[in-house]
């Protein structure tokens, strides 16, 4: 059960960078190498939920 309630947490954390992605390309005078960053953690965390998610399933 723990593995599954952090998963979600991954989730969550993956959806708000997804949101501060957005939100910093909205703005014309928008930090490239913020927004670069931002998509690198949300790429790691992509990659960490489905670790996980293989390890939920085979277990």
């Amino acid at each position: 059960m723990a593995l599954e309630s952090h998963i979600a947490e991954l989730r969550d954390r993956h959806r708000t960078l997804e949101r501060e992605i957005e939100q910093e390309l909205l703005h014309p005078s928008s930090d490239d190498l913020r927004i670069a960053e931002l998509k690198k953690q949300k790429l790691r965390l992509k990659e960490q939920i489905e670790r996980l998610s293989g390890r939920k399933s085979a277990a």
